[in-house]
């Protein structure tokens, strides 16, 4: 057989390492391509922060496993020491007795073949195969083509290799800041989100297109709406934006399951049902909307107290659900004889609000022979004492 050995730290594991793999395959005619992460990498440690080499070899088979006669290997991750290329390739080169085998490189690690442990050994074993991506690149890989054939008497294959600007480097960049979206496979892509590996944060659009395929689609309206008046209250409150934001568009992502549907969700996520059971559906979803949100799109502990509890309100109430209560309660689609003036009130006196908000739904559902929920009585009772404390400490 002709097998390919495609090495690396895959992290993460990208579309420009899928292309490559994909035109390695085609062009040198391989019968078998083995993907292979490093566990430890020998030349220098990986960036801190970095997953552990078992969620990267698990990225990584997720990234190749559409291509044909592909294989991801865990020789280099279940390996505790440094792994150098030689011993690999000896250990693959008995698994493959009678296979020519080729190792991919690129080539910057092909230009530095020469430094590697025992390299006139492992040009003994393989034919490097090396991704020319331009003009330039094509001279510096002949030249080292005919050094490489002079010292070792090693022939080089080449890879024309279509290039796709990005590196993993460039991804653990972009990833904390909302990029990289469209250079992972979507199913990586979720994984990182819903992990936050690399500090990453969900793209905007990402975020928006998952959360709306979870709702009915005639609450979109409300939800976008919302998202706007998160991000403005935010901005007059000085809460952060983008967890305003990611509150804003998944507050309601559970809102059309029924009863049990949502029981289902809390027992699934072990949070204790209790007296859980007997609130009704619009109590529910925002506590199984907090579950998934953290469960799913791993936000953080702030955005997911302020989903939890955008219904009822609590005491203690930080500032961040107070927008976010607000925000569901006066955005632009809303429509109720008060809400004009509870906007501007909104924007002049937060706790103010807050307290006008709890004060009318507590009045409402009243008004209907129901008993309020008991969170929304405390916040309103916690709030009012906070306010008579602050006038009592201005005077």
């Amino acid at each position: 057989m002709r097998v390919g050995i495609y090495g690396g730290t895959f992290n993460p594991p990208h579309i420009g390492h899928v292309r490559s793999a994909e035109e390695a395959a085609q062009q040198l005619m391989l019968d078998l391509l083995v993907i292979v992460p490093v566990g430890v990498p020998p030349h220098k440690p990986l960036p801190h922060g970095s997953p552990c080499a078992d969620i990267r070899l698990f990225m990584t088979h997720t990234a190749f496993n559409n291509i044909r006669n592909t294989i991801v290997s865990n020789i280099e991750v279940n390996n505790p020491e440094p792994s150098y290329t030689v011993d690999t390739i000896g250990v693959l080169r008995k698994i493959y007795p009678d296979s020519e085998l080729f190792l991919l490189l690129g080539t910057d690690m092909y230009m530095a073949l020469e430094s590697w442990k025992d390299v006139g050994t492992l040009l003994g074993m393989v034919t490097p195969a090396v991704f020319s991506r331009s003009t330039s690149d094509a001279r510096q890989i002949l030249k080292q083509s005919e050094l490489l054939k002079k010292c070792y008497g090693a022939d080089t294959s080449i890879v024309t290799n279509s290039v796709i600007p990005i590196s993993s480097s460039d991804l653990r960049e972009m990833l904390p800041n909302r990029g990289g979206v469209g250079y992972i496979k979507d199913t990586n892509y979720s994984y990182i989100i819903k992990n936050r590996l690399y500090g990453a944060k969900p793209d905007w659009n990402w975020l928006r297109e998952r959360a709306y395929s979870m709702l009915d689609p005639k609450r979109i309206q409300h939800v976008t709406a919302c998202e706007t008046a998160a991000m403005s209250l935010a901005e007059r409150w000085g809460v952060d934006p983008d967890d305003a934001r990611e509150a804003a568009i998944l507050h309601d992502i559970t809102k059309k399951l029924g009863l049990d549907l949502h029981l289902r969700v809390l027992e699934d996520h072990d949070v204790p049902v209790g007296t859980l059971q007997v609130a009704g559906e619009k109590l529910l979803h925002a506590k199984t909307g907090a579950v998934l949100a953290k469960a799913v799109f791993g936000v953080p502990d702030a955005v997911s107290d302020a989903i939890a509890w955008h219904t009822t309100g609590r005491a203690g109430m930080s500032r961040l659900e107070k927008v976010i209560y607000m925000a569901d309660y006066i955005e632009s689609t809303r429509d109720f004889p008060e809400v004009k003036g509870l906007r501007r009130l909104a924007y002049e006196n937060l706790d103010a609000a807050t307290i006008k908000g709890l004060e009318m739904t507590i009045a409402d559902i009243q008004a209907r022979g129901i008993a309020p929920d008991a969170s929304s009585v405390e916040a309103l009772d916690d709030i009012r004492k906070a306010v008579r404390g602050m006038r009592r400490s201005a005077n």
